[in-house]
């Protein structure tokens, strides 16, 4: 059994944001943070107030985390980029709402005193009995992951305890955001009960201006057991939030959320369902017996379709029943199809259904297929556009010889442009039939074979109209766009004989295309260039220690090399891996840098350091070795967010180069790609609680359609085994329901004997 929580998110868009930059505008963007650590930067929206995103992320979080913030900041090219506001949610607001978070929230005031992060080590326990005088004594350990207040990008902590009108401070541990104290502090207790709480406080020690807070932790004292220390780490909590004068002025941000947390229990309690689920796509239909997979057609909703969808496609994935799935929706949506041109036009279970394969068996080909030309736009940066009221004139020249563009010489450029990198993307699309993976031809076979049937002769007019792209009438609304019409004509032919080449996949006789590139569910491949440095034994860093590498996350190693096309220099084997963690900003002067830690054969512990070019890029980079990971057995429990330079490290002043770490390592926060690992009990999971709650819909509908479908009273043989199937689906609904309620119970009990609320 395992604990799974996954939040989507979705940032729609903001409003009335405040100018922040000289030409009374702003250039925002967003950068979610869980529980402070930052995982997701959003594009920048130039010159607006009102910026739009629509971006969408689903993440996986630790069932542990308590809060989700989106900071809105302004971008800025010369200086420190402005920060405008936030907005916080707490996990007990996500799960009050199970349906999720639809809806604008005004932007807040970013307080330094609320903005506290990290975890203190501490222990609680009442001392004496009898008649020995009772004490109440607080041992303070260590912190990890404090907030970083000074500008050499650490802190200087140190704690203060209060009760009962007494307080008493540690030592300061200089430039440290995991400092140790390993301090005791006591009070005397009276014998009257007191509801005053023992506050411990962490501090950031400034010699000249005001000390910066840090968090603090509160305990009530009467519930402490006096027989048993309570001991462990907490997490750091702010002030009481005070009211902001600007919450108002700030502008608001449009979000949606919306957090599930699953149980889910071993495979095979899942079995009866997903046999239940594989005979209703192997089989044929009988007459017009309702079919498992039209019932949950007729009742899913349009809120929950693409959800489902999804699920469905996964899991038939990892069946290898997804060809017959997909027909088996084929079939239904030809059913109720009276004109070839509507086809797939409405938000049905079999388009969504299409729209998520697509997805996940194609993302890999996908991005093969365009990142060369998409690379090549961002790394020439040329400025294109060809609505004259858009054109933006700027000077162009040596220096003594500027002159300013003309609004035809940009648009001429802009055209040539935009020529050439159309041109490339045909040309990439055309040549890609070679290695278009195998599961998404024999699709496209297959649907076209269905549309045949049901429409002959009309077929291949849907497909055309398709990829017809009306030229003529686009120039009419755009007359800008005329310069491109040769590209896009000449490019509707080869893409017209790219679909026919497509649809015309046959299984037998094709053995090279059965090598290509196609879709291999549970590995994990990711690549790219990124700045590289390798620990040595006994190797000093240097000042700039990194050097440009490609590297491959292929399946049971991390290789890398100079370039993409030479030959691997070296590699990790994943199963040698025992971390993969960021590293603090102070080490190498970036935020974006990770840690590979990995044992050799002797068992020496060698680092690995990866600098990537942005937040977004090194928590993908982070998400796919952590899954690529997640079965290996010797992983370590703590690490070093800093370096070993000199003769300490970093971030805890610790001498011993071989010390086991001052921070927890994690495995949690991960965002969540198409091509992830399939996750079959994750999905069966997901599929039988949307059928649950669905049920009452479903039994209703198998009525109503049986009744349709035979007045006589008479059941055939197949009509029989078909009610006999539908009562077996309902059984093995309440025999999950019945498992999961007996798991929810004993949980409760655990949690009941075991918590002991130790915070006010």
């Amino acid at each position: 059994m395992a604990k799974r929580s996954t939040l989507f998110i979705r940032i729609v868009e903001a409003k009335n944001l405040p100018v922040k930059d000289i030409t009374g505008s702003s250039d925002p963007y967003c950068i979610v943070r869980i529980d402070n650590e930052a995982i997701i930067r959003t594009a920048t929206i130039w010159k607006t107030l009102s910026p739009f995103w629509g971006e969408e992320y689903n993440v996986h979080l630790p069932p542990s985390f308590h809060t989700v913030c989106f900071h809105v900041l302004d971008e800025d090219s010369l200086s420190r980029d402005d920060v405008i506001g936030k907005v916080s949610i707490s996990k007990e607001a996500l799960t009050a709402k199970p349906q999720g978070i639809d809806g604008w929230v005004n932007l807040t005031e970013i307080d330094p005193d609320e903005e506290v992060q990290g975890e203190i080590h501490l222990q609680i326990s009442v001392q004496g009995d009898g008649d020995v005088p009772r004490a109440l004594r607080c041992r303070v350990f260590e912190a990890r992951d404090l907030a970083k207040k000074d500008r050499n990008g650490a802190s200087d902590p140190f704690v203060r305890v209060r009760y009962n009108g007494k307080t008493h401070e540690t030592a300061v541990v200089k430039k440290s955001c995991y400092p140790r104290w390993n301090e005791s502090f006591e009070f005397e207790l009276d014998e009257l009960p007191n509801d005053t709480p023992l506050t411990v406080e962490v501090w950031d020690w400034d010699l000249v201006s005001k000390n910066d807070f840090l968090g603090k932790v509160l305990f009530n004292i009467n519930r402490l057991q006096s027989e048993r220390p309570e001991e462990g780490w907490f997490r750091l909590g702010p002030e009481k939030p005070k009211h902001s004068q600007y919450e108002s002025t700030l502008g608001s941000l449009r979000l949606q959320l919306r957090l599930r947390d699953e149980t889910v229990l071993p495979s095979s309690h899942y079995q009866p369902l997903v046999e239940l689920l594989c005979q209703s796509v192997g089989t044929c239909f009988n007459g017009n017996w309702p079919d498992l997979m039209m019932l949950i057609d007729e009742t899913t909703t349009a809120e929950s379709r693409q959800e489902v969808a999804t699920n469905l496609v996964k899991l038939f994935l990892g069946q290898g029943l997804v060809k017959e799935f997909l027909d088996v929706l084929f079939k239904l949506e030809l059913d109720k199809t009276s004109e070839p041109n509507t086809l797939f036009r409405s938000n049905s279970l079999a388009s969504k259904s299409m729209e998520s394969f697509l997805k996940v068996a194609g993302m890999q080909y996908l991005h093969r297929l365009l990142a060369p030309t998409i690379n090549r736009i961002f790394e020439e940066k040329k400025y294109v556009e060809l609505d004259p009221n858009k054109v933006e004139l700027k000077e162009a020249g040596c220096a003594g010889l500027h002159r300013t563009q003309t609004e035809t010489d940009v648009i001429q450029q802009s055209a040539m442009h935009l020529q050439s990198y159309l041109t490339d993307l045909v040309h990439a699309i055309i040549q890609s039939a070679s290695y278009c993976p195998v599961a998404l031809c024999q699709a496209f076979c297959q649907l076209y074979q269905r549309v045949q049937e049901r429409f002959p002769g009309k077929e291949y007019r849907a497909i055309q109209t398709i990829g017809n792209l009306d030229t003529l009438a686009c120039c009419s609304k755009e007359p800008w766009m005329v310069p491109l019409q040769p590209v896009i004509l000449q490019g509707i032919t080869h893409l017209k004989d790219f679909i026919t080449r497509l649809v015309s996949y046959e299984d037998e006789g094709d053995l090279g295309l059965q090598t290509r590139m196609s879709l291999q569910c549970g590995t994990m491949e990711k690549e790219g260039f990124l700045l590289l440095h390798r620990t040595k034994d006994k190797c000093m860093l240097m000042t700039s220690p990194f050097k440009k590498y490609y590297v491959t996350l292929g399946k049971g190693t991390l290789s890398y090399a100079r370039t993409q096309h030479s030959k691997k220099s070296s590699f990790i084997s994943l199963p040698k891996i025992r971390a993969v963690e960021k590293v603090e900003e102070k080490s190498f002067g970036s935020s974006n840098v990770m840690q590979i830690i990995s044992s050799e054969d002797s068992g020496q512990m060698e680092t690995l350091y990866l600098d990537c070019k942005s937040v977004n890029e090194l928590n993908q980079w982070l998400s796919a070795l952590r899954k690529a990971c997640s079965r290996n057995t010797k992983t370590m429990n703590s690490y070093h967010p800093g370096v070993y330079k000199g003769d300490k490290w970093s971030c805890c002043h610790q001498k011993d180069k071989t010390d086991t770490g001052c921070d927890k390592t994690r495995h949690g926060v991960t965002l969540q790609e198409w091509y992830d690992p399939l996750d079959p009990d994750l999905e069966s999971q997901l599929i039988y609680r949307h059928l649950l709650g669905v049920r009452i819909a479903m039994r209703d509908k198998y009525l109503e359609m049986t009744k349709a479908d035979g007045g006589n009273g008479k059941v055939s043989v197949a009509g029989q085994e078909k009610l006999d199937g539908v009562a077996r689906f309902f059984k093995v609904l309440l025999d999950l329901q019945d498992t999961h309620s007996a798991v929810e119970v004993a949980e409760r009990s655990k949690n009941k004997n075991f918590l002991l609320e130790l915070q006010t």
